[in-house]
């Protein structure tokens, strides 16, 4: 998968793959997922750090910026292991492996499978979650109130926001708005870009947002940009 204009997103299991044809910076956020951030020939930032690459664990607050076109890979809290607490620097030889495991689809197209492989062989794969955990956050995005989930699973409201706390390192409450996010981002993009207000409002409401300002306010909190930011305005 390469990037082409507007940015493409393509959504795959536990991968969002995110490609952007021009050098870009976004603002401070915290996603509650591992992010790949590959540039294409020049480098990524990462506070004052720079390097070809870099892994950003989930929950860390930072601004980040590339010198090129890149493709971005936000992999669930619960697929990898590397280090939690800061980024993971990688070299060229890293980058090209994860670019070519992304792009080695049919015709070039994303091949989803290939790049989780590589991720985990970069990263390390984590131990298996609680499939109760996996569940509550997969349910809970269409889910009109946890509650329900809590339910399904036997489980009281209070005991299932511990367990995915415990067991993805994230509250619940996070994931389900991140995993909205996806889907959100998902529409606009595949719309071939924000499409003005009424674009941006329709996305939030079929995900699931309140309103195209909870929406932006999710955006902004965790990817640094703003839903309009998709159709090329920053």
């Amino acid at each position: 998968m390469r990037p082409t204009a507007p940015p493409v997103l393509a959504l795959a299991g536990d991968l969002a793959v995110f490609a952007e044809s021009r050098a870009y910076e976004v603002a401070w956020h915290r996603h509650p997922a591992w992010k790949l951030v590959l540039p294409l020939g020049g480098h990524a930032v990462v506070g004052e750090s720079v390097g070809a690459g870099v892994l950003v664990p989930p929950q860390y607050a930072h601004v980040c910026a590339t010198s090129s076109a890149f493709v971005a890979v936000f992999v669930e809290a619960w697929c990898l292991r590397a280090d939690p607490a800061s980024p993971t620097w990688l070299d060229g030889r890293a980058v090209r492996r994860l670019l070519d495991a992304a792009s080695s689809g049919t015709g070039g197209g994303l091949d989803a499978e290939a790049l989780g492989t590589e991720a985990a062989a970069f990263a390390g794969a984590r131990p298996g979650v609680d499939p109760r955990a996996l569940h509550a956050v997969r349910a809970s995005v269409r889910a009109s109130r946890i509650d329900a989930v809590a339910a399904e699973l036997g489980l009281s409201p209070a005991r299932l926001r511990a367990l995915v706390a415990a067991e993805i390192g994230v509250p619940l409450a996070t994931m389900r708005q991140w995993r909205r996010l996806r889907e959100a981002f998902g529409s606009l993009v595949g719309a071939g870009g924000a499409g003005g207000a009424e674009g941006i409002a329709g996305a939030a409401a079929e995900a699931g947002f309140a309103d195209q300002a909870h929406l932006t306010r999710a955006a902004r909190r965790f990817t640094g940009r703003t839903p309009g930011s998709l159709g090329g305005r920053r």
